[in-house]
């Protein structure tokens, strides 16, 4: 996606170790005609796997699965971080190590929410380790749900997350992908 490649190479800033910051469009500040593009995008490469929801973590997954929800005309779910007190206590949880907090996350769905009837799309900013996504498709799993796809706005593949989650037999989509964030630049997969 060429206009989300030209934003990351104006606006988007190396931090080293990995970490690309790009919360002036994405994480922080969401560029809402870019979300919305990115929406109908992942909605494009996922409209055969028949999705019936779409679930991210929260927070920085939560507009591009919301864009790609509403192309999708199905309704998005994200894994809370904490689990409210008005969610049953058997929640769906699981935990990912997290590169930008620095710790290991929690997350949670309610059965409420996700059953053996959905078909779920995974949506998510990154994919970089690959540990969150994993993180939600073992909620998947857990609800007894199918997996239909996993997409990302970003793909950082030196990560190796491509690798992780091959296994689970699904299409997996990313709009962009960085090879390297070697010596402080930003390059880009063909």
């Amino acid at each position: 996606m060429e206009l989300l490649r030209q934003r990351i190479l104006a606006e988007g800033r190396n931090l080293g170790h990995g970490i690309l910051k790009v919360d002036t469009f994405i994480n922080h500040q969401v560029d809402a005609q870019l979300m919305l593009a990115v929406g109908e995008e992942l909605a494009r490469r996922f409209a055969a796997a028949q999705a019936t929801k779409v679930l991210t973590a929260e927070i920085s997954g939560i507009a591009p699965a919301l864009a790609t929800a509403l192309a999708l005309h199905v309704p998005v779910v994200y894994a809370r971080k904490v689990r409210p007190v008005t969610m049953p206590a058997e929640a769906f949880r699981e935990t990912a190590p997290s590169h930008t907090k620095g710790r290991i996350v929690e997350l949670y769905v309610s059965p409420e929410i996700l059953s053996a009837t959905d078909r779920v799309l995974v949506i998510d900013d990154f994919l970089a380790s690959g540990q969150t996504i994993a993180a939600l498709a073992r909620i998947v799993q857990q609800a007894q749900a199918t997996l239909v796809g996993i997409g990302a706005v970003i793909e950082k593949s030196f990560e190796g997350g491509r690798r992780l989650l091959a296994g689970l037999g699904v299409p997996i989509e990313s709009l962009v992908t960085i090879r390297s964030m070697a010596d402080g630049r930003i390059e880009f997969e063909e």
